[in-house]
């Protein structure tokens, strides 16, 4: 008998897993409780699969053997919560999609730096010849990706939410890159729920496989303790020496996997700065494990284009850099990108408050940051924040003015930076939008 499964949320994630569920026999119903956009519509359409938007039809879902959830659903939703009461399993994109795939696969988490690592570990097989795709929570969804292609490795990002989601989902090589608080709200406020999400990306992994780890992450290093895993750890870290695994001297990130060394100057790394520093370490240890040849990780590592609207290089105007940090929705996210700074810097920062802490910011913004430009909802909290310890504090109401206001107080030899600590809702629609923004602004100077 043909088995029914029913997709909530028709966006990349739900719409990738119907096509994938079409392809492997089962009746599939999509239902979005919002409007779904025309592009997903023309793409159900396409391949003839029944769809609803602005409803959750109870009978269509709740008739269903399987249910795969979209990330952004929340476990407490009346119709998810009816579905497990039935006894339905409720699963993600990323659960459904593995079970269809024989690739390898690299999953990487982690609060901040998941997008740099994974897109620079897929730089790094792709480079050696190695037959990959990238999926997860960037680009093309996994389950479609498996439904038209077929890789032999796959590198995905993969957010808390996906992970709530898993029930045998495996990675051969897993990453956390580093945890932080963040997306409390979905966690009953309690920081201890995040990390333990964060952690189930090991849960099914075996000896055979490894967990790559950031150790200087007191919740990592906690967690290794707490949470059982079996697979082989691979430790990396700024700040000591470790035996197999991934550290930095002063000059040199080292890279040691089997007793063999892999060493290169920092200074020949394409990504610059500490945070930086991290991704390069973890991409390193993944593509060593998978004996990627040292001297396609050395060029690799060197060559590397980071993603849009991270640490992303605009233009030079006046002798002023104009740099898009974007993708710096929280607090930590803009630690990172402040403590990379080494020239006088007016940041610009701003957005939805998601209940940030920001002096945590005071160690990198203290004698670096000589002016801010804040706006959005967060803007006085930052203005109160740093009004004692910024020489400049400027309040504006658009993107535009923002960049005015950097132009006219850049000097010579300056960096403008937008890595707003905050979410974009407010005045943008996403943050994607709001780098563009600032961007056009930019060459309109």
């Amino acid at each position: 008998m043909q088995k029914k499964i029913s997709i909530l949320g028709a966006g990349e994630s739900g719409v990738g897993t119907a096509i994938l569920a079409q392809k492997m026999g089962y009746e599939v119903w999509v239902s979005d409780f919002g409007s779904i956009k025309s592009n997903y519509k023309e793409a159900l359409d396409k391949a003839a699969i029944n769809w609803e938007e602005k409803n959750h039809d109870e009978s269509q879902i709740l008739s269903s053997d399987l249910i795969m959830k979209s990330p952004g659903i929340p476990d407490k939703a009346t119709i998810v919560k009816k579905a497990q009461e039935k006894g339905i399993p409720v699963i993600s994109e990323i659960e459904f999609a593995a079970d269809y795939t024989n690739a390898k696969i690299i999953g990487i988490t982690g609060t901040n730096g998941k997008t740099t690592t994974t897109l620079l570990t897929y730089h790094l097989l792709k480079n050696a010849g190695l037959n990959v795709g990238l999926a997860g929570n960037i680009g093309k969804s996994f389950a479609q990706s498996v439904a038209e292609d077929n890789f032999d490795y796959y590198v995905l990002e993969l957010s808390s939410f996906q992970l709530d989601g898993i029930v045998k989902f495996r990675p051969h090589i897993a990453v956390i890159t580093n945890i932080t608080p963040d997306h409390l709200d979905r966690y009953n406020y309690q920081y201890e729920n995040y990390i333990a999400s964060k952690f189930r990306i090991a849960m099914n992994q075996t000896e055979e496989d490894a967990l790559i780890v950031g150790i200087d992450s007191e919740p990592i290093k906690n967690g290794l303790t707490k949470y059982p895993h079996q697979s082989k750890i691979y430790p990396f870290s700024l700040n000591k020496v470790v035996g197999e695994g991934a550290y930095l001297t002063e000059q040199e990130l080292i890279i040691n996997i089997n007793n063999e060394e892999l060493s290169m100057y920092i200074n020949e790394l394409a990504l610059q700065g500490k945070h930086n520093a991290y991704n390069s370490m973890a991409a390193g240890i993944a593509a060593r494990i998978l004996d990627i040849k040292k001297e396609s990780i050395r060029n690799s590592l060197s060559d590397f284009q980071n993603a849009e609207h991270r640490m992303e290089f605009v233009a030079k105007v006046k002798g002023v850099e104009y740099i898009n940090d974007s993708k710096a929705t929280n607090v930590n996210s803009a630690f990172y990108a402040l403590e990379s700074m080494t020239n006088p810097t007016i940041w610009i920062a701003g957005g939805v408050d998601k209940g940030n802490n920001y002096e945590e910011l005071v160690p990198v913004v203290k004698g670096k940051v000589k002016t801010l430009i804040v706006l959005g909802e967060g803007a006085d909290k930052l203005a109160e924040t740093f009004g004692a310890i910024i020489p400049q504090i400027i309040q504006v109401e658009s993107m535009k003015d923002a960049v005015n206001a950097a132009y006219r107080v850049g000097q010579k030899g300056d960096v403008v930076l937008l890595s707003p600590a905050c979410a974009s809702f407010d005045l943008f629609e996403n943050y994607e939008d709001r780098g563009n923004q600032f961007k056009q602004m930019v060459r309109e100077l």
